[in-house]
């Protein structure tokens, strides 16, 4: 996709009604510190339009990108962040859950986790939350660039055994420092953008 035009369309609180958007969403969730905002911008072509922090837990709203009027980029906020209170994880978890529920437009859900490690209880529950609302989770495999060449195929192999996930789910390695990925991924965003076109 070339693009042409991006913004920050519309943000949602714990207390917000979700928008009735009448193109295709493809959303993002993953752990807090696991590079959502850096790849969100990656994707964008932009450097600071998802904002990136020193202190992960930072969104804690659900920011709908606007893309070219054709599709929208959703990103869910961070999970797995020990310092936030209890009950307003518990808030968040709600937030997500009535949006995957609940938008009548949302295609596909990617998970990202870090290539470097092996995934966390709260990347497990996740993964199976979403295919538990009906989804395929995508898995992108961020911080490619944190790893040699040599261990990408045993890093692979540990994210897919870790999460249980089928053989045919796929896995894309991303680096936001390269953009390795990146045109993987507009790929199947695209391939959602085109449906509404036919």
């Amino acid at each position: 996709m070339v693009i042409r035009k991006v913004e920050l369309e519309t943000v949602c609180g714990i207390t917000s009604r979700l928008p009735e958007n009448s193109r295709p969403e493809v959303a993002f969730a993953g752990k807090s510190n696991v590079g959502k905002s850096s790849l969100i911008n990656g994707l964008l072509n932009r450097k600071a339009l998802a904002r990136t922090s020193a202190q992960p837990g930072k969104t804690q709203t659900i920011n709908f990108y606007n893309v070219n009027d054709e599709v929208y980029l959703v990103d869910l906020p961070g999970y797995g962040y020990a310092k936030i209170s209890q009950e307003i994880r518990e808030k968040w978890g709600k937030m997500i859950e009535r949006y995957l529920h609940g938008s009548g437009q949302l295609k596909a859900v990617f998970l990202l986790i870090d290539i470097r490690h092996e995934p966390s209880a709260n990347d497990r529950d996740m993964c199976n939350w979403i295919l538990y609302q009906g989804y395929e989770p995508i898995i992108i495999a961020t911080k490619l660039d944190k790893i040699k060449r040599s261990q990408i195929s045993k890093q692979l192999k540990l994210l897919r055994d870790g999460l249980k996930v089928t053989a045919g789910t796929k896995i894309i390695p991303f680096s936001a420092e390269t953009k390795q990925g990146r045109d993987e991924i507009w790929e199947i965003i695209d391939g959602f953008a085109e449906e509404i076109k036919v």
